[in-house]
């Protein structure tokens, strides 16, 4: 660690961290590492289903449930937005923020329709009587979709968040980070929501 030295009043040396120490990655890195527990808990999920997805307890199938094309639909607006949030990006790299601001606005807004329909769907599963208490498989299916979905919230609260900071303080090194941590959350929901998807939803109907 490099540092300086100067004397306090009382002659004791008083030491000053230059920061120099500080890794440029570091964030980045912390990030990923919490991706990862992350994708343990969806992992964990995931197994659960993998476990209990059959147990219908004499009541209702995904294929007596889902509406393949309504789920694929919300499929797309959650896959656009990630494309929309690449846009963004290049906004950024092109030290525009009315392009970031723009882009970021299209991807919440492609965000919130996704929660939309899912909410929509599960408010159709619990007016048909497939709630979370009907049986094993639909118990272990809204713990993992669920749970997607709030982690998709939580991605529109951050967006916006950072879409104040940007408006307030531009495209400055943190903020440029910041972009760049909340792409990767982004992107890492994409993938999941392409397994849940192919996993609980194709082969569910299928």
């Amino acid at each position: 660690m490099q540092a300086t030295q100067t004397l306090n009043a009382d002659g004791t040396v008083r030491f000053y961290d230059d920061g120099s120490h500080h890794p440029q990655q570091g964030t980045l890195l912390g990030f990923w590492i919490y991706l990862m527990s992350d994708l343990l808990i969806f992992a964990a999920l995931f197994a659960t289903f993998a476990v209990l997805g059959k147990s219908y307890a004499a009541g209702p199938s995904g294929a007596d449930l889902f509406d393949l094309k309504l789920i694929a639909i919300n499929t797309a607006l959650l896959l656009f937005s990630s494309i929309t949030y690449g846009f963004a990006l290049i906004g950024a790299q092109q030290g525009s923020k009315k392009l970031v601001l723009g882009w970021l606005a299209v991807t919440g807004v492609l965000g919130a329709a996704f929660v939309g329909v899912e909410l929509y769907e599960f408010s159709h599963l619990i007016h048909q009587g497939a709630d979370w208490q009907r049986s094993a498989f639909l118990s272990s299916f809204f713990a993992l979709v669920s749970t997607h979905g709030l982690h998709v919230t939580f991605g529109i609260i951050w967006l916006v968040v950072l879409m104040v900071q940007v408006n307030k303080l531009g495209l400055t090194v943190a903020n440029k980070r910041r972009l760049m941590c909340l792409s990767m959350f982004w992107h890492f929901l994409d993938l999941v929501w392409i397994g849940v998807f192919t996993f609980v939803y194709l082969m569910g109907v299928l």
